[in-house]
């Protein structure tokens, strides 16, 4: 059975108006089919299970839910031919690092937190900067180098969009530490 309508649950939300989250079985009020529909977060102690990278194939998430609830630096959610949605988290204080992606053009979006975004076409002369605050959005051309830094005392979640995709598949970095080392490799 083809499943048309991925939905995103969680034990106290669902984005879709005929599902109930105490029923994870659903009928598709267009096709009339029933099918079954793993939850993909599960909100329990503010943690993520089951996080996976469900690209290629159609997808519906709440994204600023997924986002608020991400407690990783860095976890693909979506990993597509041309484009890639990820998921971070950074520690009061903690920064992306400085970085440049030659042919990826980058969008952010600040779901909650405050920071600096900064931006420039040479490593050493950063001459864009900005504050940064929920629902704001960044567009980074491909070419740019740029750095977003936490300058606040809680986390700051967002989601990041690369066309075309940044990341291998399925990657899920806990740390900053452990996404560079991966970088490295």
């Amino acid at each position: 059975m083809n499943n048309f309508h991925q939905e995103y649950h969680t034990s106290s939300y669902c984005n879709s108006p005929y599902c109930s989250c105490n029923n994870r079985y659903m009928t598709d009020p267009y096709y009339g089919q029933m099918w079954y529909q793993e939850p993909y977060w599960h909100n329990q102690n503010d943690t993520i299970s089951r996080v996976k990278d469900h690209g290629k194939g159609p997808f519906v998430v709440n994204i600023k839910q997924a986002a608020e609830q991400n407690n990783t630096f860095r976890t693909t959610v979506w990993t597509g031919d041309n484009l890639q949605v990820t998921l971070m988290s950074l520690d009061g204080g903690e920064d992306i690092g400085l970085e440049v992606h030659p042919d990826v053009d980058q969008f952010l979006r600040i779901e909650s937190g405050h920071g600096v975004v900064q931006m420039g076409k040479n490593k050493s002369h950063l001459d864009f900067q900005k504050n940064v605050y929920n629902e704001d959005a960044i567009m980074v051309p491909a070419g740019t180098w740029h750095n977003l830094t936490n300058v606040g005392h809680v986390p700051l979640k967002l989601y990041t969009i690369y066309a075309p995709p940044e990341h291998p598949f399925g990657t899920v970095h806990q740390t900053k530490l452990e996404a560079e080392a991966a970088e490295q490799d």
